[in-house]
């Protein structure tokens, strides 16, 4: 962020920077009070202490912003993905509050687990899959009213999960995850697919596989049908493109996407942080392979 170049530049920071491991009470208070004084530069700030390499460091910048009673969005993103333990309502969740840090992520699990009652409600047992799956269809796209953001699609609130719910409209991706998270709710396992121009969802159960694409409010494909739109489309090794990606690797994504859509719009600022979240999710990745 440009914003942390001045930190580096600016005395004033520099030596905030330098009190912020120290122990006495009355520093402490003095610290807190400079800091409360600049919310938005001192957020900015302490977000970038807690992306650096030093972890005692990261861990009194975590403990200021409790401190200080804000929420560290990026911060929390930042540890999420170094952490290595992906579940993806849980990250989509973290990655929501890197920009709407005081949302409350309650009022998108209750929203959820409201969808999948009501599917439950038109549920005839025993279902497959496939009646399954046009059942969520029915509820999601018809019900509900989810679409594509067709008209707005750089608009960065289509990657966000709150905000897509709040709207109705999201990109491929967003409506992938909505449509995933909704299935588990009902004890169907589905799997997020990372098709090159877009993403849609496996069904790895039953007999034989089958895909979702929510963009087009819930086609299913067979694995033939999509094997001749990807020869179509000239997608080398449409075999393993037809594989499912991992929780990471759709997190990433959808941060590539903020990346693009952040600068369109001219926020650079918030277009270097995704930037940098993509980064992170690579370097943890390289280290783990290594390992």
């Amino acid at each position: 962020m440009e914003e942390v170049k001045e930190f580096k530049l600016d005395a004033r920071w520099r030596a905030l920077l330098s009190l912020m491991d120290d122990e006495s009470p009355n520093v402490r208070i003095g610290l807190l009070d400079e800091l409360r004084a600049r919310p938005k530069q001192a957020k900015i700030f302490l977000n970038w202490v807690s992306q650096g390499e030093d972890p005692l460091l990261m861990r009194h910048a975590q403990d200021i912003v409790k401190a200080l009673g804000w929420i560290d969005g990026v911060g929390d993103f930042v540890r999420f993905i170094r952490s290595q333990r992906y579940e993806l309502e849980t990250g989509w969740l973290m990655l929501d509050r890197t920009v709407y840090p005081s949302f409350q992520a309650s009022s998108v699990t209750l929203f959820l687990d409201m969808l999948a009652k009501r599917i439950r409600e038109l549920m005839t047992p025993p279902s497959n899959p496939v009646q399954t799956c046009s059942v969520l269809n029915r509820v999601l796209f018809h019900e509900f009213d989810f679409r594509g953001a067709r008209k707005e699609f750089e608009n960065p609130e289509n990657s966000f999960l709150h905000r897509v719910i709040a709207r109705r409209r999201g990109l491929p991706i967003t409506l992938s995850v909505l449509y995933i998270l909704t299935a588990r709710r009902i004890g169907l396992e589905l799997e997020p697919i990372g098709l090159p121009g877009r993403f849609m969802v496996g069904c790895f159960k039953g007999d034989r596989p089958f895909y979702i694409d929510p963009w087009a409010g819930g086609k299913m494909w067979e694995v033939e049908q999509m094997e001749i739109h990807l020869d179509d489309s000239s997608v080398e090794s449409s075999g393993a493109a037809l594989l499912p990606v991992t929780v990471s690797e759709t997190l990433s994504r959808g941060c590539r996407n903020l990346v693009l859509h952040y600068r369109k719009k001219g926020d650079f600022s918030k277009s270097k942080t995704f930037q940098s979240f993509v980064e992170e999710f690579e370097r943890v990745r390289k280290t783990a392979a290594n390992a």
